[in-house]
């Protein structure tokens, strides 16, 4: 359970914005909460310094390392030496006092340090060993992601701390075990730890990768050039190691009569949480967001609410963060409120507020780019066409200028405001994993 008698613990607050004027016989109730973490002093220090902790202070954080071993991993070679060179750098980045392991992946799981169903605990001597023991790291077997994940579980929650994270390298499709078999380990790890999910180079599966990092509440991406593996794996321990708090859950109360009809993260990625939500005492639901360190992410809540007359006013929903209490009770960090209005005044109840139009249009912009990837695979060219036309479109007027980039890959534009496109006849396989790898991530509401 977190520790919250650290002085560096992030303060939370939650912001909701919203039009809460409702036309009569309206029902829908829409807004986005936006929950900043501030004051953990965590991100910075673990760019500036790894290995320094305020004083007085024991780093509550576990990580492990996967990396694909398989016999892929050998072709070409540059990848096995980029993956070596990558989690040795993620070793620097360890801070001391942090407990921490590396499995090498392949149809079955081994430990390559420290071994023997332990944990290392981070100092300049263990950082040394981890990094000799990586020359243990040869390729060849199979893949089976799911003997990865399981075996960091049981590392991971033998260490009596509060953030558990893990990183995994794949370069190979998880052919070695069935789907259900690594969804089955996907659902016996979620909420024990979270975890980033890298493919190296063309030959993975995007919606597997994505998919890990999903149910883990991490991040994925595509590293084509196994060359820029160490700053991508610098760079996820460092976040990794800039987490405070951990189990950080969304509860929403709802009145009697109302009923949630979704929960999504919205930023910095699109990230569906309705179906996972926990009940929490009478109208109230928990939704996971897992660790946090300084930072800041938007939800967008939709409520149906009951009919009610012009004038009336009324408590939507209101918005809690909380984390668990070793006994049993919820601790709550902030929260905000949801209302609801009604009026006769069209001026007021007709309009959107901006960010609730902004992220609608984000998440469209991410269910259109995977389904035009979809049509363009399924060799459905005009559906394809259409659907990537409509991402340009919103990534143009969101200002998405990443997504609009890689978009620009897959498709020439003709005309960005009206979505005209055509299909390029030749895309770059790293290209369209890229495309589709981030198309989640979202542009906050510009100010």
């Amino acid at each position: 359970m977190a520790n919250f008698s650290k002085s560096n613990v992030p303060q939370f607050s939650v912001d909701v914005y919203q039009n809460e004027y409702m036309a009569e016989g309206a029902r829908e109730v829409n807004a986005i909460a936006t929950v900043t973490s501030t004051g953990g002093g965590t991100v910075g220090a673990a760019v500036s310094a790894p290995h320094l902790y305020s004083a007085g202070q024991t780093p509550d954080a576990a990580v492990a390392i996967m990396v694909d071993c398989s016999g892929s991993m050998d072709y070409p070679p540059t990848k096995m030496r980029g993956a070596r060179d990558a989690t040795s750098a993620a070793i620097d980045a360890v801070r001391d006092g942090v407990h921490f392991a590396v499995i090498g992946g392949t149809h079955v799981a081994k430990e390559i340090y420290p071994g023997n169903g332990r944990l290392a605990v981070a100092d300049a001597q263990t950082r040394g060993q981890a990094k000799q023991a990586l020359r243990k790291l040869s390729a060849g077997g199979g893949t089976a992601i799911g003997t990865w994940l399981r075996l960091a579980d049981r590392l991971l929650s033998s260490a009596d701390v509060s953030i558990r994270h893990g990183i995994v390298l794949t370069d190979g499709r998880n052919e070695h075990e069935s789907p259900e078999d690594l969804h089955a380990s996907l659902d016996a790890c979620a909420g024990r730890f979270t975890c980033d999910a890298r493919g190296v180079g063309t030959d993975w599966e995007v919606k597997e990768v994505t998919g890990i990092a999903s149910a883990l509440l991490g991040t994925a991406d595509i590293v084509a050039d196994p060359a820029a593996l160490s700053a991508d794996f610098t760079r996820m321990m460092e976040t990794a190691m800039g987490k405070e708090v951990a189990d950080v859950s969304l509860r929403v109360w709802t009145p009697m009569g109302a009923e949630i009809k979704f929960v999504k993260q919205v930023a910095p990625t699109v990230e569906e949480l309705t179906g996972r939500r926990t009940e929490a005492g009478p109208r109230a639901g928990d939704y996971p967001t897992g660790s946090w360190g300084d930072e800041s992410r938007d939800y967008h809540i939709c409520v149906e609410v009951p009919n009610a007359e012009l004038g009336q006013e009324m408590l939507a929903a209101r918005v809690s963060l909380i984390v668990p209490q070793p006994d049993g009770s919820a601790q709550t960090l902030s929260q905000g409120l949801v209302r609801a209005v009604w009026t006769d005044d069209m001026s007021a109840s007709t309009s959107i507020n901006p960010q609730v139009a902004h992220y609608t249009g984000q998440a469209e912009l991410a269910q259109v780019i995977q389904q035009g990837l979809d049509a363009r695979k399924s060799g459905d060219m005009d559906g394809a066409t259409a659907k990537l036309g409509r991402a340009v479109q919103l990534a143009s007027a969101s200002g998405n200028e990443d997504t609009a980039k890689l978009l620009s890959k897959v498709v020439d534009v003709v005309d960005a405001v009206a979505g005209t496109v055509r299909l390029k006849a030749r895309v770059a396989e790293a290209d369209e994993m890229t495309l589709e790898t981030r198309s989640t991530k979202t542009v906050r509401v510009k100010k």
